[in-house]
């Protein structure tokens, strides 16, 4: 095994402590201080530079079955996570690589080394790998692509546009050859980037005035493709602007993800049958056998800058919960990421 000194005695993660009723609260969580793992055959021990923060795991506090297990009480969370190897007992992996793995929410980890994907810091920045270059970036593509089955002259909507998802659901749209893309955001600020920047043909603020409204005027023949990161009313009113032979991909519903009480489906899903409509929900998870193309694809569009893309960088992993709280909140513009 080759490995470097001076590490720190303790290990600081954040622990799970009680499953949120609505809104997480800070007491639901503690940064606590654990012993540093060290690395078992066939691991690496990893110091986290960048950790991912993202909606889907406020699905993971709740003790509701999912497609994925639950986060454990008192135990250490998990995510997204880019970092340095400071200790190798595995083959393949030397100290001073990069990886790309699972076990975020910490400052160290012991990953199994199956589970580390090395990355290029010299190819991107190591943040990329978190984003436009990551798993989000692999969602907007595989649910643009294989889920919404888009083809050139669509019209796509995109909800919650400004993220990290949904920005690069925008682009990569205009990049095939949309006849029009629209997306919706919860500023004016947000608004003009994504207009300004990102190249949308149209967007609007959700919170001035009803979404129905505000599509219909942004797309008055219709939308063809409809990418949903909101649900509530954005997908009622996708659904009333749906084509014929519309899609909606599903990717999240962020709007309701803090319900205690269930919220109200479309008024208007009867209108599939006029339209010959569907609704598609997706993982990425079921779509890794894209990363190859992804990659070959969308890689060069970013370092060209033809596909752009922001990050919101939180200091601290003391910080880490603050960071995911502002993702509820809509506080990000692209990718939420949290520097170690």
């Amino acid at each position: 095994m080759t490995d470097t000194p001076a590490l720190p005695d303790v290990n600081r993660e954040w622990h799970l402590l009680s499953r949120p009723v609505g809104w997480p609260k800070p007491e639901d969580f503690a940064l606590v201080e654990a012993p540093m793992p060290a690395p078992g055959e066939g691991q690496v021990l990893v110091r986290n530079l960048y950790v991912s923060v993202d909606p889907y795991m406020r699905g993971r506090m709740s003790a509701a079955k999912s497609y994925v297990a639950p986060f454990e009480l008192g135990k250490v969370m998990q995510g997204g996570a880019v970092g340095e190897v400071v200790a190798s007992n595995a083959e393949g992996i030397s100290v001073g690589d990069h990886v790309l793995h699972f076990f975020g929410w910490r400052e160290y980890a012991a990953v199994d080394a199956k589970n580390a994907v090395k990355v290029d810091p010299q190819a991107a920045p190591l943040s990329t790998y978190l984003g436009v270059l990551g798993m989000t970036g692999l969602t907007a593509y595989a649910g643009l692509l294989r889920t919404a089955a888009f083809k050139e002259g669509d019209v796509v909507f995109v909800s919650g546009a400004a993220g990290a998802v949904g920005s690069q659901v925008g682009q990569i749209a205009k990049l095939k050859g949309a006849s029009r893309v629209i997306g919706s955001a919860g500023s004016d600020e947000k608004v003009k980037l994504l207009v300004e920047e990102y190249g949308f043909d149209a967007a609007f603020n959700y919170r001035t005035g009803p979404v129905s409204e505000q599509l219909r005027a942004a797309a008055p023949d219709g939308i063809d493709v409809y990418f949903d990161n909101v649900g509530g009313d954005h997908l009622e009113a996708a659904i009333g602007s749906l084509n014929r032979g519309g899609r909606i991909a599903v990717c999240g519903m962020i709007s309701i993800y803090n319900n205690t009480e269930p919220a109200p489906g479309p008024r208007n899903l009867a209108r599939l049958i006029q339209t010959r409509g569907r609704i598609e929900g997706f993982l990425v998870g079921d779509h890794y056998d894209l990363q190859p193309q992804f990659v070959q694809e969308v890689g060069p569009w970013v370092a060209s800058g033809a596909l752009k893309y922001r990050e919101t960088v939180v200091e601290g992993i003391e910080n880490n919960l603050e960071a995911f709280l502002g993702v509820l909140r809509g506080d990000n513009t692209g990718k939420m990421i949290v520097k170690l």
